[in-house]
């Protein structure tokens, strides 16, 4: 006999008052987690396993379902009020522009709360050789504000040197916010923001998780990676503040990546963004700075996305582009998990003829990762995906269609990035800079291809295994 049914037989003797208050707790616990799962689960599957573990793991089983298991938040009607992006009204773009790119605005227009904004620069910034100078060249220039938002703010080397060009920033009057993910945070020992508040520079960990009930929202962060410098300089991409993307660091370079500069009215969005997140976290409300100056010639967008009103901007924007695209659609991610509809959606594409190549690491920095995506790789290979792996590691996040569109941001292809975490992509509506993307990620389709016989000769206790740790994709 179970313990359950151990408790249940006791309580109808009447044997035992403990036993009572216990079953009654488990059965109300139970009942109301997995009522909750029910209402807020879109995904059948993932509805039917939280109900299971709700009702059938006594107390621990709601427990988790409400530490781990709720993954969606209001971010703006609860706690925002007259959100900052309802001043984001879309400028007036020219006929050629659309024109040229009508095709990929399509969605974005209707999905982003972000208008398209003309007369933009982008820059590709390679590993923190390139991207950690001209970031901190950024925050010593600065003359009104800096604005810092990122997951990882490690307090090594590089995190150090940060922390004194915000500190020399503070002293000469410049307003500075940080805000940091608070299990990002923890990636790092001592934690940064004791740092930052010895430095006296205000800064806010982004949902601290709560260790007694409730809970509070464990499995959603923030994994945006933004720095803001006065009113038109912007960096944004997938970098944190480490030394590991440093060759100089302590053990060299572990990580690739790409970081972006991006110049113009592009960067008044993100200061949109940042200064949303900011309210949310803070309670803070910082007034916008706006001076929408054209600096160049590109059509940009800013995609918010996350696990509350802005739920599946990316994704759409990323399938749309997909649909779209009729010569090549070619992608670079640190993690590849995608979720049914991507699949079948880049499965579509190579049918019809489109070029699709998928740059991945051969190994990443998460095992478990790896072996999941073992498992999803065949159905995409079989029908004509090109997958290549990469060494070393590298953790850039990049999509371009038919060398004429391009996304960058923070995102990962997973669903941990597309439904959990708060996310930026920017849509870059450029040729010249859509190519230069594409050469970036056809430079690395010269590794090893997965072929169909390749993946079917892995051992069967590999696959065994590949197969239990995709079970669990959507918290990977």
């Amino acid at each position: 006999m179970t313990t359950v049914e151990q408790m249940l037989a006791q309580v109808l003797r009447g044997e035992d008052w403990q036993a009572l208050v216990l079953t009654g707790s488990y059965l109300l616990l139970g009942a109301a987690a997995g009522a909750h799962a029910l209402l807020n689960k879109t995904e059948p599957r993932a509805a039917q396993v939280w109900l299971f573990i709700c009702l059938f793991v006594p107390i621990a089983g709601a427990a988790i379902y409400f530490a781990i298991g709720v993954n969606r938040i209001q971010t703006r009607a609860r706690r925002l009020h007259e959100p900052l992006r309802q001043g984001a009204t879309a400028p007036r773009l020219s006929q050629e522009s659309l024109a040229r790119h009508g095709q990929y605005l399509v969605i974005g227009n209707r999905v982003a709360d972000m208008p398209a904004r003309e007369g933009n620069t982008a820059e590709m910034l390679f590993n923190g050789e390139e991207a950690y100078p001209a970031m901190l060249k950024a925050i010593a220039g600065a003359t009104e504000r800096i604005l810092l938002c990122t997951y990882i703010f490690d307090s090594d080397q590089v995190g150090i040197e940060f922390v004194a060009a915000l500190k020399a920033a503070v002293q000469r009057g410049v307003e500075v916010r940080v805000l940091v993910d608070a299990i990002g945070e923890l990636y790092s020992w001592p934690h940064l923001s004791w740092t930052l508040r010895r430095a006296n520079i205000q800064h806010r960990r982004f949902l601290p998780p709560r260790w007694l009930p409730p809970f509070g929202y464990v499995n959603l962060r923030t994994h945006r990676k933004l720095l803001l410098v006065d009113r038109d300089i912007a960096f944004c991409g997938g970098m944190n503040i480490s030394a590991r993307h440093v060759a100089h660091g302590p053990s060299g370079r572990e990580v690739d990546d790409i970081h972006f500069c991006l110049r113009g009215p592009v960067a008044t969005d993100l200061q949109r963004l940042f200064l949303d997140d900011w309210r949310f976290a803070a309670n803070e409300i910082l007034p916008l700075l706006t001076h929408e100056q054209v600096l160049g010639n590109m059509l940009c967008r800013v995609v918010p996305d996350g696990p509350n009103e802005d739920l599946d901007k990316l994704l759409f924007i990323i399938q749309s582009a997909i649909a779209t695209a009729r010569e090549s659609i070619l992608i670079m991610t640190p993690y590849f998990l995608p979720e049914r509809d991507l699949i079948v959606a880049l499965q579509t594409a190579a049918l019809r003829g489109v070029e699709v190549g998928v740059v991945v690491p051969r190994r990443s920095n998460l095992p478990y990762v790896d072996w999941a995506m073992q498992h999803a790789l065949p159905a995409l290979v079989a029908q004509g995906v090109r997958v290549f792996r990469r060494e070393p590691f590298s953790h850039a996040k990049l999509l371009t269609v038919d060398g004429r569109y391009a996304l960058i941001g923070s995102a990962n292809l997973d669903p941990r990035s597309l439904r959990l975490n708060f996310e930026v992509g920017v849509e870059i509506f450029d040729a010249d800079f859509a190519r230069a993307i594409e050469v970036v990620i056809r430079s690395d389709m010269t590794g090893p291809e997965e072929t169909v016989s390749g993946l079917a000769g892995r051992g069967r206790l590999r696959r065994l295994r590949d197969a239990a740790t995709a079970l669990f994709t959507p918290y990977l």
